[in-house]
């Protein structure tokens, strides 16, 4: 719908740097990588990259029923916000709203203040 016009974005640079977090049924179940990184930059996202994305992406820890479980040590979700904070980015994209939960939440555990969006809402938020 972006390519096509339908939905216009604001011209105005944004240029924030963005790290996009793969979820497993978008990605490795669906084979989608690149689709939501062109919406992203289509937004004006400076895209980061972290080690494990892709075909080679870390689970957010959801899956499975797992988002309801509290887990013993360290959880999946803090070692895969770890990495995405690594990155630099200002901001963490998803476009799965277990991920988006499980990611906030690791997020917050290592009390950092990025902000964990959907990509819907950073369109949204580039809507003319």
């Amino acid at each position: 719908m972006i390519a096509a016009k339908r939905i216009i974005l604001s011209t105005s640079p944004e240029n924030v740097s963005t790290v996009y977090h793969d979820s497993c049924y978008l990605g490795r179940y669906n084979g989608i990588y690149e689709a939501p990184r062109k919406v992203l930059a289509s937004a004006g996202a400076s895209l980061a990259s972290v080690l494990r994305e892709k075909e080679k992406g870390f689970c957010c820890g959801a899956g499975g029923g797992r988002m309801w479980l509290e887990e013993a040590g360290e959880s999946i979700a803090g070692i895969r916000a770890e990495e995405l904070l690594g990155s630099g980015a200002a901001r963490i994209a998803a476009a799965c709203p277990f991920c988006i939960t499980m990611l906030s939440d690791g997020v917050k555990d290592r009390q950092s203040e990025v902000p964990v969006l959907d990509i819907a809402e950073i369109i949204a938020n580039r809507l003319v």
